[in-house]
């Protein structure tokens, strides 16, 4: 199993930043995806971005794209999720997972990812 801790979630008033950490405390075969969702009340959890770590590419929600950015530090097992420029519509439980690839493409779907994170709630103010 793969065991994922997010921290760094909070209250931010729109115009701020945050940024995210999920820590990976064991590595499994064929995780070479990483990723962060999100879900929003009344709403279904929804891909914000993902990274392949065994190669570096990232892709991005729509809503996102310029305003977020994914990394991950191989050397300390950690991945990131640095927000910039929130807005209200950004306030949601963030969780953080780890799945296979399909060839060297990381899927912003959520039913690609086996192993999650206990998530980090985010809230944006206006």
């Amino acid at each position: 199993q793969v065991q994922l801790v997010e921290s760094g979630g909070g209250s931010v008033q729109a115009g701020g930043s945050v940024r995210l950490s999920c820590a990976a405390s064991r590595s499994t075969y064929n995780t070479w995806c990483r990723g962060w969702f999100r879900q929003a009340p009344g709403k279904e959890r929804e891909g914000v971005a993902t990274i392949y770590t065994a190669g570096g590419g990232t892709y991005y929600a729509e809503s996102v794209k310029g305003r977020f950015t994914i990394s991950q530090d191989n050397a300390q097992n950690t991945l990131y999720l640095q927000m910039n420029n929130l807005i209200p519509e950004d306030t949601a439980m963030y969780y953080c997972a780890a799945g296979p690839p399909w060839g060297s493409t990381c899927y912003l779907m959520y039913e690609r990812y086996p192993y999650w994170g206990q998530g980090t709630q985010v809230t944006v103010s206006s």
